[in-house]
């Protein structure tokens, strides 16, 4: 993902924004906003011919060293390429580019009420670990975060 990416990234972020259960964002942020809040590496675009339709990236989860190896997923498709597959192949390939950084853990947070995001990781091997309860407020209203993470098989095991 480049730059020059940021529009078409940009637009697939704006609808899952207006989904209203996808993220706490209630604005796209700049492409430098969220160049500096994301990992320079395991940014993923899914191109269907000369257009993005999906895209994948990780945030760190701490500045803390210790947590170096640990990486948030954020993974968007545009609702007219759902259930093709490309949520699947976008976290598949962010499982594999993150263990060749070195990252052992991904974790999501996921609203309560995006079954579809919850199945979807989980087809990918990641599980439930817990909830944050009424974490934060979207438009005025309460939202749990369910908690699932993926540790790797390969990254950190001894």
């Amino acid at each position: 993902m480049n730059p020059e990416d940021w529009n078409a990234v940009a637009r697939i972020y704006k609808l899952g924004i207006d989904t209203g259960v996808a993220t706490f964002q209630t604005h796209i942020p700049s492409w430098q906003q969220w160049d500096q809040s994301h990992m320079q590496s395991c940014r993923i675009a899914a191109w269907l011919d000369t257009n993005i339709i999906g895209w994948a990236a990780l945030s760190p989860v701490s500045d803390r060293c210790v947590y170096g190896g640990v990486g948030e997923v954020s993974v968007y498709v545009d609702p007219s390429h759902s259930k093709k597959d490309v949520g699947t192949q976008l976290l598949k390939c962010i499982v594999t580019e993150s263990e060749k950084e070195g990252i052992w853990t991904l974790q999501a947070g996921i609203f309560r009420e995006n079954v579809g995001s919850i199945q979807l990781h989980k087809k990918v091997g990641f599980r439930e670990i817990g909830h944050r309860e009424k974490v934060g407020k979207l438009n005025n209203v309460w939202h749990d975060n369910v908690i699932m993470e993926k540790r790797s098989k390969t990254i950190g095991i001894n």
